[in-house]
């Protein structure tokens, strides 16, 4: 397989997402274009899935790990698939009988039979995301795609799941009995009328039969998801596009403090903001949550070294006899040390863990 280099674009030229877009048809119309999407916890039931495929699987499989800062993890994945398993190459043309994973930094995506990476906006607080690549699958590819989630916390994946659906493919998700972390499976099924669950070491010989099976119809790809898509690939970011998925609403993007634009994505709440950053109700209130406790670790520590040094200014007041300045000192220091307190007691009630390195008390 020819390997251009890992930023190039489809020799096809830019991506036209937001344009019509017909999915692509193979001569056999089947299930040849597989996505998986797996984070906290993925990576032994991903070991399962790719051990169980044949090594004459007539499909090409796509792979996103949330944990996938591992620039080795295709090496990792190699040494329990007989198919070939390679890091994803932007402008690679897509072929059957390999593994592509997705690079560090990069949103993996597949377009007019060319694989797409790109630095676009991160979605649910990740790049690479598992939504983007299921969504550009899903109208490149239509009914040919079978989307696969398995273990991870939150819930990326289960929008790109449910476009897949909604473009006529399959859907399978991992049994949440059998995950390590449910959150992802869980969401999954929540929202979506999924086609196949499974434990992680059955899901291969599925995906397997899948593949040798006739692909349905592919219907109309809707706007919507060519709209996202385009925006993940980085044609597109504006507010004219937000008005065209959903709605402003009082919220602020985590990353950017735009405004998020709201997303009714058929039960799912998701948002967007202008520049593009993408995120389910769930990542948003996680981020918040995150966020409130290192305000309250900072304000803790804060309040810790003001009282520390209120003290040693009274100690020096008392040395110069100073004693009305140093009863003063002493006074809003032990006002801060019961500010203190109460932050402490605020963040022991929220069940959060200290940040790294500890809050260590000022001498």
């Amino acid at each position: 397989m020819s390997r251009p280099s890992p930023t190039a674009d489809p020799p096809a030229g830019p991506t036209r997402f937001a344009a019509q877009c017909n999915a692509a048809a193979s001569p056999a119309s089947r299930h040849d274009i597989i996505v998986i999407g797996a984070s906290a916890g993925g990576l032994e039931p991903l070991n399962q899935v790719l051990a169980a495929l044949p090594a004459d699987l007539p499909a090409t499989i796509f792979v996103v790990l949330h944990l996938g800062s591992r620039s080795q993890l295709a090496q990792i994945l190699q040494h329990s698939s007989k198919l070939p398993v390679h890091a994803a190459v932007s402008g690679a043309i897509i072929e059957p009988g390999h593994v592509h994973v997705a690079i560090p930094g990069c949103h993996l995506m597949l377009h007019d039979r060319h694989i797409l990476l790109r630095r676009g906006p991160r979605e649910n607080l990740a790049r690479p995301a598992i939504d983007p690549l299921f969504r550009s699958a899903a109208c490149s590819f239509g009914a040919r795609v079978v989307g696969v989630v398995l273990s991870g916390m939150l819930n990326d994946g289960t929008a790109g799941l449910r476009a897949i659906k909604r473009c006529g493919g399959v859907t399978v998700v991992q049994d949440p009995s059998n995950a390590t972390y449910s959150d992802m499976p869980d969401d999954a099924l929540r929202h979506i009328a999924v086609d196949h669950t499974a434990k992680a070491h059955e899901i291969g010989a599925l995906l397997a039969h899948l593949a040798h099976e006739p692909a349905g119809q592919t219907p109309d790809i809707p706007f919507d998801l060519r709209l996202e898509a385009a925006i993940a690939a980085q044609e597109l970011a504006s507010m004219e596009a937000n008005q065209r998925l959903g709605t402003p609403s009082e919220f602020s993007c985590p990353e950017c403090h735009g405004v998020l634009w709201q997303i009714d994505d058929g039960g799912l709440l998701r948002y967007r903001c202008h520049v593009g950053h993408a995120y389910t109700a769930e990542a948003v209130h996680a981020d918040q949550s995150t966020r409130t406790e290192e305000l309250l670790w900072n304000l803790l520590r804060n309040h810790q070294e003001r009282a520390a040094l209120a003290d040693r200014m009274a100690e020096q007041e008392r040395s110069l006899h100073h004693e009305d300045a140093a009863a003063m000192l002493h006074h809003r220091a032990r006002g801060y040390e019961e500010d203190a307190e109460i932050i402490r007691r605020l963040l022991q009630s929220a069940g959060a863990d200290e940040p790294a390195g500890g809050q260590e008390e000022m001498p």
